[in-house]
């Protein structure tokens, strides 16, 4: 029993045909605003289909337009949400979006912009690797902003984002250089993008090996 049969997936090529596996197998499929989804003639079938290929059609239009709509709002730098990195918090400025509802804008975190300034510095003078320097954060107490202790994967994250040189980026997009969220010199940013391009390519080499 779903909302609508859309919410069992929106893949054209493979939704369509799990729909009528459970039906083959007497499991009945319901909607709560389309009914019971049948398979008593070639007509069902179809739409069955129609309705998954249509779903999978708004579902990438409804993609584009998001796509679209994140770089316009980077291009203009203005934060867009998701997951506030490590040394920011996300802020009420008195901005609001177009019905008028409250949007929070990011700020820099003092406390938390040590521990990323320290992060690149062990990086880039003392030869830490992101095990090594998950566990020293860990050692140390500092957690995540979701509680959690660090890992190899959060640290990498954090040495490739480029917000903490002040850019908001959104795939090919980048904002104007916003210097209020500036944590990390760009000269710093770059020598460490070079130890971790390094870094990949002896790993490749291992795996190669």
């Amino acid at each position: 029993l779903v909302y609508m049969f859309d919410r069992l997936g929106r893949r054209d090529d493979e939704t369509p045909f799990v729909v009528e596996w459970f039906a083959k197998q007497g499991i009945e499929v319901w909607s709560t605003q389309e009914g019971q989804q049948q398979f008593e003639n070639h007509t069902d079938k179809l739409l069955n289909y129609i309705r998954y290929w249509q779903a999978n059609g708004e579902s990438v239009k409804t993609s584009m337009r998001l796509k679209t709509r994140m770089a316009q709002l980077t291009a203009d730098g203005i934060y867009h949400g998701g997951a506030t990195p490590l040394g920011y918090k996300a802020v009420n400025l008195g901005r609001v979006n177009k019905k008028g509802q409250p949007v929070k804008d990011l700020q820099i975190e003092p406390g938390e912009a040590e521990y990323v300034k320290m992060i690149f510095n062990k990086t880039l003078n003392e030869g830490y690797g992101s095990y090594r320097m998950a566990e020293y954060l860990n050692k140390l107490g500092v957690r995540t902003h979701n509680g959690s202790e660090f890992q190899c994967n959060t640290i990498n994250r954090i040495l490739k984002n480029k917000l903490y040189c002040g850019y908001y980026v959104a795939g090919e997009t980048t904002s104007p250089k916003l210097e209020h969220l500036v944590i990390i010199d760009e000269n710093v940013f770059d020598e460490v993008q070079k130890i971790l391009k390094q870094r990949s390519k002896k790993n490749e080499e291992k795996t190669s090996i």
